[in-house]
C-alpha cells in the first residue's frame, strides 16, 4: 500500500527555499525513495505513515515526483516549486471568487498557469466518504475557465504575489463558514488555555449524550431550512437586484442560523483540524493568511488568548516555529435593526494583542470596508491586497504600505495627546470621527479632536483629566480618518 497525499499530485506547487517534506501512506518498515527533479531522499514508514525531507530548492516549473517502496511507484508531474501560503478562517475567507466583485470577468480571462489552488474537502467527520473526496483532491491551475471556487480574498493576495516575485504561487484552501477559531486547533491546544477549555467544556455540555444519528437527523433538517430560506432570498434578489437585507428579512424571514451542535458538527471545538488541517500537515509553508473572528466575537472577551494558541500550533504541525502568520483584523459590520453591542471592536483590539505580542505576524486593517447589514461585503480583492502588503513587510523584508496606527499617549492639561506611527487627515468633510476618552472613572465620552500632523489632541468638557482614548469603538461606524498613503487609522485602545 503506498498513497502519496493529493497535496503532492500532478501540477502541485512545493514550498521554495525550505525542506520540502513530502508525505503519504505506506506500510510499516517499507523504505521510501522519493526522488524530485534531481534531488533524491531516503526514508522509512512507521505507523502507516511516511515523512521524506527534501534539501531547500529553488524556484522551478515542470518537475516529475516520483515515489516508491520497491514494490509500488507513484509518479506526479507537472510540479513547481515557490511560494505556498495555506488560507484559512471562515466565511469571509471562504467567499469564492465567482461571488466577489470583479470576480467573473477574472474567471473567464485570467490565463496564468503559475498561479494554483488546491482545496482541501470541507469535511466535519472522517469517515469513508471522507477519505474518498479527499482522494479525489487536486491542484488547480487558474486559467480561463477555472478558479471559480477558489477564496477570493486568497486570488487578489497570490494575484499580487506572482507580480512581485515572478514565482509560481500556491494557496492551499482550508477554511469553513461560521467556525470558531476553536475549531482548528486540537484538544490538546485547547486544553492549553482556561480559554480554550471552556469552549470544550461548553460544547461538551450542550451536545452531552447526543449520538450521531441524532446529530444527522437534526443537520439534516437543519440544511432542508437552509436551502429553503437560501432559494427565497435567491429569487427576491432576482426580482430586486437592489433589495437590502431588513427587506429580506421582512419576506423570507430570518436565517435560520445556528446550526445543531452534537459529534459531527463542523463547528465543534477541535473537530476540523482533525478532519482538514491534518490533511495537509506537515507540509511546508511559506505562510499562513488567515481571516476569522467573526463567530467567536459574542463568545469571548480573550481571543487573544485562543489566537495566540493557534498561531503556536499551526506553527507546530508544519514544524516551524517562526512560520509567518498574516491575518486580517476584523471591519465594521451590525445587522440591521441591531443594538450595536460593541463586541467586535473587543476582538479586533484582541486581535491586535495578539499582533503586537506574536513575532512574524502581520495584521491587516480593514476597518472602512464593512458593510451595513451584510457581514460578507463581496471586495475582497482590498481585503487580499492589504494582506499583500502585510507580507511585504513581514515575509519578503520591504515596507508595505501598512495603516497608521496610535502608539503611545500623555496629558497635557485637560487634553489627551496620541501620538501615531503616520500623520493622518479627514476624508470628506466635517469633524474626525468615532474618538473618545475616558478619566481615572474609565468612562468614555465623544471628544472633540485637532489634528497635528502624527498627533491627535483630544478633549472633552466631561472630562477633565483625559488618560484613556479609543478609537472605532463600535461594531459598526464610518470612519474618516485616512492616511497619506490611503490607508485608514486603525481602530485602537489606549488605556
Amino acid at each position: 500500500m503506498l498513497k502519496l497525499a493529493p497535496l503532492f499530485g500532478n501540477g502541485a506547487v512545493l514550498c521554495r527555499n525550505k525542506e520540502i517534506r513530502i508525505f503519504g501512506e505506506a506500510d510499516k518498515g517499507r523504505t521510501i525513495t522519493v526522488t524530485l527533479g534531481e534531488a533524491t531522499c531516503v526514508c522509512v514508514a512507521r505507523g502507516g505513515r511516511f515523512v521524506a525531507r527534501l534539501a531547500p530548492m529553488a524556484a522551478a516549473t515542470g518537475l516529475t515526483l516520483t515515489v516508491t517502496d520497491g514494490v509500488d511507484t507513484v509518479t506526479s508531474t507537472d510540479i513547481a516549486i515557490g511560494e505556498v501560503y495555506l488560507a484559512g478562517g471562515q466565511s469571509n475567507m471562504e467567499l469564492e471568487l465567482q461571488n466577489a466583485d470583479e470576480g467573473q470577468q477574472l474567471i473567464a480571462t485570467h490565463n496564468d498557469p503559475d498561479l494554483r489552488y488546491f482545496n482541501v474537502p470541507k469535511k466535519s467527520v472522517w469517515n469513508e466518504d471522507a477519505m474518498q473526496h479527499n482522494a479525489w483532491s487536486h491542484w488547480e491551475k487558474v486559467v480561463p475557465g477555472n478558479a471559480r471556487d477558489m477564496s477570493a480574498v486568497a486570488y487578489f493576495f497570490a494575484r499580487k504575489l506572482r507580480e512581485k516575485l515572478n514565482v509560481p504561487v500556491g494557496i492551499i484552501d482550508c477554511y469553513w463558514g461560521g467556525t470558531s477559531i476553536t475549531c482548528w486547533m486540537d484538544e490538546e491546544a485547547l486544553a492549553s488555555t482556561a480559554e480554550g477549555q471552556r469552549y470544550m467544556d461548553d460544547y461538551a455540555a450542550q451536545s452531552a449524550g447526543k449520538t450521531m444519528e441524532q446529530w444527522q437527523k437534526e443537520e439534516d433538517a437543519f440544511q432542508a431550512e437552509m436551502t429553503e430560506w437560501n432559494g427565497k432570498v435567491a429569487q427576491l434578489k432576482q426580482e430586486n437586484p437592489a433589495i437590502e437585507w431588513p427587506e429580506i428579512n421582512e419576506k423570507a424571514g430570518l436565517c435560520p442560523w445556528h446550526p445543531p451542535v452534537g459529534p459531527g458538527s463542523p463547528y465543534r471545538p477541535a473537530g476540523l483540524a482533525h478532519t482538514m488541517v491534518e490533511r495537509v500537515i506537515p507540509a511546508s509553508l511559506s505562510g499562513i493568511i488567515f481571516y476569522q473572528g467573526e463567530e467567536d466575537s459574542g463568545k469571548t472577551t480573550r481571543y487573544d488568548v485562543l489566537m495566540d494558541s493557534l498561531i503556536r500550533t499551526w506553527r507546530k504541525y508544519f514544524m516551524d516555529e517562526e512560520l509567518p502568520f498574516l491575518f486580517v483584523q476584523l471591519p465594521v459590520w451590525i445587522a440591521g435593526g441591531e443594538t450595536d453591542p460593541r463586541n467586535w471592536p473587543v476582538l479586533r483590539h484582541a486581535q491586535e494583542l495578539t499582533w503586537r505580542r506574536n513575532r512574524h505576524t502581520g495584521m491587516a486593517c480593514i476597518i472602512d470596508c464593512g458593510e451595513f447589514d451584510n457581514i460578507h461585503p463581496t471586495d475582497k480583492r482590498t481585503v487580499g491586497e492589504r494582506l499583500f502588503e502585510q507580507a511585504r513587510t513581514v515575509v519578503y523584508g520591504e515596507e508595505g504600505e501598512c495603516s497608521p496606527r496610535a502608539v503611545s499617549k500623555h496629558t497635557e492639561g485637560s487634553t489627551l495627546m496620541v501620538n501615531l506611527t503616520a500623520p493622518v487627515a479627514v476624508r470628506g468633510e466635517g469633524a474626525p470621527q468615532h474618538l473618545e476618552i475616558a478619566g481615572e472613572d474609565g468612562v468614555y465620552h465623544a471628544a472633540e479632536a485637532a489634528i497635528q500632523g502624527a498627533t491627535l489632541r483630544l478633549s472633552c468638557a466631561e472630562v477633565a483629566n483625559p488618560v484613556s482614548a479609543r478609537y472605532a469603538h463600535w461594531n459598526w461606524c464610518v470612519v474618516n480618518l485616512f492616511g497619506e498613503n490611503g490607508l485608514p487609522l486603525a481602530p485602537f485602545i489606549l488605556a
